[in-house]
């Protein structure tokens, strides 16, 4: 990602999440599934929805502007056992493919619906939920156990309630605005404070080409842009 360099190539990750009665998104990193190899691309889609009613006779319509639509993210990952890549500690196939969809798919019977996550990779932060998920296994052993698997997942964009909030207050401060840096603070603090949510700080080092956000000098100003 430009802005940050840590010396590692950073790989997908889908983490699931919760979400309280307050709107507010707790990320589990503990369980999160880390592709084994990253897609080749990827596409991020926004929609805008509009109220068209047209009267009998009429001969053209005014679009009325009804609301943003939930962003779109789509992505193929592909999942390998022949031993092509290699990787400590690396599963078979099928646990693999398990343990992704027990994180994005499976149905949670507490909260009655499934899991919410976050995907993080480079400059993409992204909250959502499966919209659909295939499987297609290409290569197997003699035995028939899967060796290759590709997978196509699509995600649903998810908004909390505060990000809703200051998405609709195009006027807020809060939106936009440049915060100097004091003795102490970290840029996920900063970012907890403008966006309620910590998560966001691979973008804001991104856009103040920070190298290395874990030292930050105080005195020196940083830009929070508008979440977008």
């Amino acid at each position: 990602m430009a802005g940050i360099s840590t010396g590692l190539k950073k790989k997908l990750k889908i983490s699931p999440c919760t979400v309280d009665d307050s709107g507010n998104v707790n990320v589990d990193d503990g369980t999160a599934f880390e592709v084994m190899l990253n897609p080749a691309s990827y596409s991020h889609a926004y929609s805008i929805g509009y109220n068209k009613k047209e009267a009998l006779g009429q001969l053209g319509s005014d679009a009325k502007f009804s609301g943003i639509k939930p962003e779109k993210v789509n992505f193929d990952i592909v999942i390998d056992g022949t031993g092509v890549v290699q990787l400590v500690g690396a599963k078979d196939v099928k646990t693999q493919v398990q343990e992704l969809t027990d994180i994005v798919y499976k149905y949670d019977g507490d909260n009655h619906e499934p899991n919410h996550v976050r995907l993080l990779w480079g400059s993409l932060i992204f909250f959502g939920r499966l919209e659909s998920m295939s499987v297609e296994y290409t290569l197997f052993k003699p035995s028939g156990e899967p060796l290759r698997a590709k997978i196509k997942l699509a995600f649903s964009g998810f908004m909390s309630k505060e990000e809703e909030a200051l998405r609709a207050k195009r006027s807020s401060p809060d939106l936009s605005h440049v915060i100097e840096v004091k003795a102490g603070d970290t840029l996920p603090l900063l970012c907890y404070r403008v966006y309620k949510d910590s998560s966001y700080y691979l973008e804001v080092a991104r856009v103040n080409d920070i190298t290395n956000f874990r030292a930050l000098t105080p005195g020196s100003k940083l830009h929070f842009p508008p979440l977008r």
